[in-house]
């Protein structure tokens, strides 16, 4: 026989039933409640489907495409201006100078 001074308490029971979900119909409710007409959707779902529709940022391809083209173009930029100063400008020497690195 064994000797116990705490008891454990048992895991509990986790019920969960799956549910099926229709992404079709779903979205054809949600497209139902955009135009007006009567959807199962609830007066909170419908204010906040319109709410994200005004709100909404159109994700336009071409203004990402822009953006990370600006992106690149300035990165160029700045290792291009990097190499020039480094190859062609007193500049690294005088700093270098200044240290005792490199002498005159």
């Amino acid at each position: 026989m064994r000797f116990v001074i705490f008891k454990t308490p048992k895991p509990k029971r986790f019920n969960y039933h799956a549910r099926f979900y229709d992404e079709k119909k779903e979205e054809l409710e949600k497209r139902k409640a955009e135009l007006g007409y009567s959807s199962k959707l609830s007066r909170d779902e419908i204010l906040r489907l319109k709410m994200s529709r005004r709100w909404k940022i159109e994700d336009d391809p071409g203004n990402k495409r822009a953006a990370t083209l600006l992106i690149y173009f300035v990165y160029a930029v700045f290792i291009l201006g990097t190499i020039y100063v480094v190859m062609f400008t007193p500049l690294v020497e005088n700093f270098l100078a200044l240290f005792g690195v490199v002498t005159k």
